[in-house]
């Protein structure tokens, strides 16, 4: 019998208490975001887990090593379908518009000296008042995120008739390797159509988001304990040093080490 979804409720506050402020959660599996906005910014990064959420108009899924950042006054909602530990830094308005955060919803790519920043963080989280060594810490962080490449959805949809096919083939069936031109065939269209409407409607090519989405799949088998050589099988690689090549070219790290950053 599937366990009835936790509705997580959002902060509710008239004001910040800090201009940049701190949140750490542990959010059960299943776990729904209602719909909400807010004047501030916020940041969310994922220590485990992966983060789905929608916002104008647009589905993000977020793995470790990648943040979300939301804009002041974007409605969002989601939720996660395993247990998930991340945290939410709001940002003043004027501070973020001043210090040039995007004005839009996107994926960042979070860099090896932020992601130690916020590990420190999560284990050492500051409370209200903060101190002055934890303003500058914090301080430090933004700095960080203006300069955070945007990786946009990170592993995005399409509503373009024949790309939705593809995409859905591709999810249901994530140890494919079929080229694209059996792909385009198998749906009735050129491999160069095909390769056109990715380019325009995701941004990437289909090889790339197909390697993201085997790299998202992989992640809650990881958490579940399966050794990285069945994922490796199942995902549709030759053997597990390929895997392991594409885990931490996407992620900057390993399958066990992430499987041991989770514990």
């Amino acid at each position: 019998m599937p366990k009835k979804p936790f509705t997580h409720t959002p902060i509710k506050l008239e004001a910040l208490p800090n201009s940049i402020y701190y949140q750490l959660r542990s959010l059960p599996e299943h776990t729904i975001y209602p719909a909400h906005e807010h004047p501030w910014g916020e940041f969310v990064f994922s220590f485990s887990g992966v983060l789905e959420m929608q916002a104008e108009g647009k589905e993000f899924r977020i793995p470790p090593s990648f943040g979300l950042w939301h804009p002041p006054g974007s409605e969002h909602h989601g939720g996660n379908r395993h247990a998930s530990i991340h945290c939410s830094l709001y940002i003043d308005q004027a501070l973020a518009t001043e210090r040039g955060m995007p004005d839009k919803t996107c994926a960042l790519l979070v860099n090896p000296m932020l992601k130690a920043i916020l590990n420190h963080l999560r284990l050492n989280p500051p409370q209200i008042p903060y101190t002055k060594e934890e303003n500058k810490l914090l301080d430090v962080v933004l700095d960080q995120l203006v300069v955070t490449p945007i990786a946009g959805s990170y592993l995005p949809d399409s509503k373009d008739p024949l790309l939705a096919k593809v995409l859905a083939y591709l999810k249901e069936n994530p140890g494919s390797n079929r080229p694209l031109s059996e792909l385009a065939e198998l749906f009735g269209a050129s491999e160069r159509t095909l390769a056109r409407k990715a380019q325009k409607d995701l941004g990437i090519a289909i090889s790339e988001w197909r390697q993201r989405m085997k790299v998202m799949h992989s992640l809650p088998m990881l958490q579940e304990g399966h050794s990285v050589e069945s994922i490796a099988l199942e995902l549709g690689y030759s053997s597990a040093s390929a895997f392991i090549a594409m885990f931490r070219r996407l992620l900057d790290t390993t399958p066990d080490e992430y499987r041991k950053s989770q514990s």
